[in-house]
């Protein structure tokens, strides 16, 4: 039999877009090894994985696999949420959550979030003034999303870091062993959590969900726990990774950095092409056909690993005019970083104010900023999945 090809190699960590470009050029659709042998299919062009993100025989239950490739092995408790589930039940739990999130809920948060972002900027000139240099990962894109969601869930304040580092661990995919232990750290967390807030409910989200769980029986023990690990996890994970490789790249464009600082005006669509260039998530949550699919010509059989892949189809020059160069006034941009059809980015309103509001308080406080160390040297934490930042020290 003849070997699968394996993209996911030394080149494709070091320059994911490339080798993406190179597969996009030669066809629609590649069937490919993960770097585990698992065979998947792998969708690569912009009008492909948009209907792919809205086909429903692509489903995300993983009970229409027929054993490939099948993502992470979650214990109930964390799996039955929104990125595992189809059609009515996701939608049932959709809207449960979907209170706080909404674009009303995220502008009455403004305030919150522009008063986090003055405090984190507070600290970042403090290190700045002490060390002479500060890592924005660590230092502000990190811990914003992390203090607006946990407050959202009401996570008490010493459990926020250990928490947001479990997830990023679970998601870098980089040792079985680590994220394994995450799982379970993140696992018992929840649990202790949701029993706390049982015991002694709050005006927070999550203590609603449990109303919802022990008063109207809308949801199942595993599901409300499943809820409250998908929104906090990735409400942390994408919003901290386009901040510092979103303010990496207007670095590395000094044109586009300064049109958007003589131009607030622009910051709106400066955010949407930030998210099309340099969202972290490479790939979509894993789908299985549950009859034959074709795409493309390709006929896909059902229960097959099929990978849909936003970050490629987002640099498609099909779809998009010069694709691999960043423009905050491209006005066509309706980008797949955020999903497409029932699975779009349930917190997409959130997502884009923080952005904004860090970004407007980055350029606001700090003209002079620059990276510390050359570009070529940053770390990247990268897996067919997500391409982030390690660390981006930045001086002045």
């Amino acid at each position: 039999m003849t070997a699968l090809p394996q993209p996911f190699d030394e080149s494709f960590r070091a320059m994911p877009h490339a080798v993406y470009n190179k597969l996009r050029d030669e066809k629609a659709v590649h069937r490919v090894a993960l770097p585990d042998g698992t065979a998947v299919w792998l969708v690569t062009r912009d009008a492909d994985v948009r209907a792919g993100l809205a086909d429903r025989r692509l489903s995300v239950n993983k009970a229409h696999s027929t054993g490939g490739y099948q993502g992470y092995a979650l214990p109930p408790a964390l799996d039955a949420n929104l990125l595992n589930i189809d059609h009515d039940d996701h939608i049932r739990l959709r809207r449960l959550v979907s209170q706080g999130f909404t674009p009303r809920r995220a502008e009455a948060m403004r305030a919150g979030i522009q008063a986090v972002a003055d405090r984190l900027a507070d600290r970042l000139e403090e290190r700045l003034e002490s060390e002479g240099t500060a890592d924005l990962v660590h230092d502000f894109a990190t811990p914003l999303p992390l203090t607006v969601v946990c407050d959202l869930f009401g996570v008490p304040e010493p459990d926020r870091r250990p928490f947001g580092s479990w997830v990023s661990t679970m998601l870098a995919l980089e040792s079985p062993q680590q994220v394994a232990e995450a799982v379970t750290s993140v696992h018992d967390f929840l649990r202790a959590l949701v029993d706390e807030r049982r015991k002694a409910p709050g005006d927070d989200l999550l203590s609603a969900l449990i109303a919802a769980r022990d008063e109207d029986d809308r949801l199942t023990e595993d599901e409300l726990c499943s809820l409250a690990f998908l929104v906090l996890g990735a409400g942390i994970e994408n919003v901290q990774h386009l901040l510092s490789a979103g303010f990496l790249a207007l670095l590395r464009h000094p044109g586009q950095l300064a049109a958007l600082r003589g131009d607030s005006s622009l910051l709106p669509d400066a955010v949407e092409e930030l998210m099309r260039y340099a969202h972290s998530q490479l790939t979509a949550i894993r789908r299985f056909p549950t009859e034959p699919v074709e795409i493309a010509g390709t006929t896909i059989p059902a229960g097959d690993t099929v990978l849909l892949c936003p970050a490629s189809a987002n640099r498609d020059p099909e779809r998009y005019p010069a694709p691999d160069r960043l423009d905050i006034r491209r006005r066509d941009n309706a980008h797949l970083s955020l999903g497409q059809g029932m699975h779009y980015c349930l917190g997409a309103p959130l997502a884009r104010m923080q952005t904004g509001l860090a970004l407007e308080t980055l350029l606001g406080r700090f003209p002079g900023l620059r990276p510390a160390v050359e570009v070529d040297r940053l770390q990247w934490r990268t897996s067919f999945r997500s391409h982030a930042l390690r660390a981006l020290p930045l001086t002045r």
